[in-house]
């Protein structure tokens, strides 16, 4: 594919630096370019090495002056890249069809725009939208509904009853609709509590490999609109996060906990149950968090505190051992001092 820096500019708004109709054959990073290829620059530190490199153009944000390249300004580089990847690296398309392996129960509804892969198990009224795919290997339970442009990478698993929204995509291994963890201790053994609610996933939500999002005890967890999920995360049953959430690898919420929205959640992170985090609160990485925190609220540590409480204690606890060295000193010199007043 050849496109010009003129078209490229075009598309994001931006302005050329140089020769516009220079042509553009691939996008890739500094240290591997080659001449017909863009790469970019979002921070000054970054511009050396890109002017250094054999691509042909540079996308930039800022003002940086430009004595070999081409350039184009955008405000946001990185926001850019987002945009122009899809263009130079176009995503699979998946064709209309029903592989032949695929078991559909009969009151299944399937757009015939939607692609269902290899060894796919479609329950009982089953709604599945317009250009929808199934990848393989996906068991969609009874009742399930999903939107329009929903993608589910390979042996993804929804359980009964789930809801997913439209441009839905949730990659390979995850589960979702699993039991919630519920029991109760009753004549000496752990019985059973039925989970008999359901997941609800709404518009735009991507959601990373092996992650597990329980449904409901009664009602829905629900992920909302925008939200993004990094892989290995678990989300415990009637969990609610609000839109345009960012979760990442590795964390762990328990049971009815509620996110505002634009709430970031940092990897290797525990969330207790029934807690209630504000909008844009931001929890650090391998942070605990045992109590509400509020509107752009950020906490940091095990347990998660308030950030600059946390830091004033990590930095205390840097300085303990020359504290507790200083005090045993003073120890010996009062010890020394008593000595001396009890000998007079």
């Amino acid at each position: 594919m050849k496109i010009t820096v003129a078209q490229i500019a075009e598309q994001l708004r931006g302005v050329v630096v140089g020769d516009g109709s220079v042509e553009l054959t691939g996008f890739t990073s500094a240290d591997n370019a080659r001449p017909g290829d863009l790469i970019f620059a979002e921070k000054e530190i970054y511009f050396p090495a890109a002017e250094q490199s054999q691509a042909s153009a540079i996308l930039v944000s800022g003002e940086f002056p430009a004595t070999t390249k081409v350039l184009i300004r955008v405000p946001n580089a990185r926001a850019a890249v987002a945009k122009l990847l899809p263009v130079f690296f176009p995503p699979d398309q998946h064709l209309p069809g029903v592989h032949p392996s695929a078991t559909i129960a009969a009151t299944a509804q399937i757009d015939p725009t939607a692609h269902i892969g290899p060894n796919c198990v479609i329950g009982a009224r089953v709604k599945i939208g317009a250009h929808s795919a199934l990848l393989g290997g996906n068991h969609i339970g009874r009742d399930c509904q999903l939107g329009e442009d929903v993608c589910l990478f390979p042996n993804v698993v929804i359980y009964a009853q789930c809801q997913l929204g439209s441009r839905v995509a949730i990659h390979a291994g995850t589960i979702i609709g699993s039991d919630g963890y519920g029991y109760v201790f009753d004549e000496g053994r752990h019985r059973k509590m039925l989970q008999v609610g359901n997941v609800i996933i709404q518009d735009d939500v991507e959601i990373g490999a092996n992650t597990a999002i329980d449904r409901g005890a009664l009602g829905a967890t629900v992920i909302g609109a925008g939200t993004k999920i990094d892989n290995l995360v678990h989300i415990a049953h009637n969990v609610v996060i609000g839109r345009n959430c960012l979760v990442m690898g590795q964390v762990g919420f328990a049971g009815s906990t509620k996110l505002g929205d634009y709430c970031v959640i940092a990897s290797q992170s525990g969330i207790a149950g029934h807690l209630k985090l504000g909008n844009q609160a931001t929890v650090g990485a391998k942070s605990g968090v045992m109590r509400d925190i509020p509107d752009k609220g950020t906490v940091l540590g095990i347990p998660a505190a308030p950030d600059k409480q946390a830091k004033r204690q990590m930095i205390a606890l840097q300085q303990l051992p020359e504290l507790i060295r200083r005090t045993r000193e003073l120890e010996k010199q009062v010890a020394a001092l008593q000595a001396q007043a009890a000998g007079k």
